[in-house]
């Protein structure tokens, strides 16, 4: 397993240095992010064992970071222009499901702010369009406060599906019973257990926003869960909901610290930096076993894809990366 992750590492970093020498467009670069699969192998059987008959595949789609894009960007010639938008995403959505039987759609946070939607409506578009196509978590964002801790909750019902977050303490705030730390989803035979962590708020958000809202450690906490849902709920699988970052070059912690230091987490889906991902990254947890990351850019530009395939003892898998790009 360790040789597979550091075959894994080469490759994708022979494709990014690739990419920096082709220089392509922005578009020419969305295009190839969304189009190229990469295969990741987390267990001993090989590739082709997909196709064995006691195979048991999960679709994983997750956004992060859509900031209130509703519509397309415009055809203004911009970089963007016509892509993203929420009715072609659930296009694309009701698609995949039509050919998938099991699929869970996530979100990575920061659902809120950026358009005149948020402004008039206060989110409360956001959370019905995402009901609408029946997202089955997501979890909170810096930006999500950006109406305040009460414009937040006041948004909360009009979501069919939770909000994960286990180390923000709401306790003696208006949020409090209003988020979950966890939440487990039964896939046929699979136990999916996904868990939330969200970036410090103190100094990137103005304090009368957040209220009483207390931090804590987002790799305790998160380890902490983790092992819950492994030992106690019996989950085959964990996702963590992230919107920590990408990566820093200080200490301040962020995804690839977060899967270093980790345990039992299988995947961390990303949001906050507005990473285009050209693939995956697979990074060694605290007990050298493999946590992929990915993250999908900003504004719904992309809809991430991960294919899970689970062998019988749902121990040995094999993952396949395909991001949408929403055009």
């Amino acid at each position: 397993m360790r040789q597979e992750a550091k075959r894994c590492k080469l490759r994708l970093k022979e494709e990014s240095q690739w990419q920096i020498k082709m220089r392509p467009s922005r578009r020419q670069f969305l295009r190839q992010t969304s189009t190229g699969a990469a295969m990741l192998s987390m267990g001993a059987f090989p590739n082709l064992a997909m196709t064995r008959p006691q195979m048991q595949k999960l679709t994983i789609l997750h956004t992060n970071d859509v900031h209130s894009r509703i519509d397309p960007f415009p055809m203004d010639g911009s970089r963007n222009a016509g892509l993203g938008g929420a009715s072609k995403r659930m296009r694309i959505i009701e698609e995949i499901r039509e050919q998938e039987e099991h699929v869970l759609l996530l979100d990575s946070g920061d659902i809120f702010q950026g358009t005149p939607y948020f402004n008039f409506f206060g989110g409360e578009l956001e959370f019905k369009l995402m009901s609408l196509m029946q997202y089955d978590a997501g979890t909170i964002g810096n930006h999500d406060f950006d109406a305040g801790i009460d414009g937040l909750a006041r948004q909360v019902p009009n979501a069919s599906f939770p909000l994960i977050n286990c180390n923000y303490d709401f306790r003696d705030t208006i949020m409090e019973g209003k988020s979950v730390p966890y939440q487990v989803f039964e896939k046929d035979r699979l136990r999916v257990g996904v868990l939330g962590v969200g970036i410090e708020l103190n100094s990137l958000v103005p304090e009368k926003l957040y209220g009483a809202t207390r931090y804590l450690d987002p790799v305790t906490e998160a380890n902490v869960m983790a092992e819950f849902l492994r030992s106690d709920e019996k989950c085959d699988y964990i996702i963590c909901l992230s919107h920590l970052g990408y990566r820093y070059r200080d200490s301040k912690i962020d995804d690839v610290k977060l899967a270093a230091n980790s345990r039992h987490i299988d995947l961390i889906l990303g949001g906050h930096t507005h990473t285009f991902m050209k693939a995956p990254e697979i990074v060694a947890n605290k007990d050298n076993n493999p946590v992929t990351i990915n993250q999908v850019g900003w504004a719904g530009i992309l809809l991430g894809r991960l294919d899970i395939h689970f062998e019988y003892n749902r121990k040995n898998r094999c993952l396949t990366c395909q991001n949408r790009l929403v055009e």
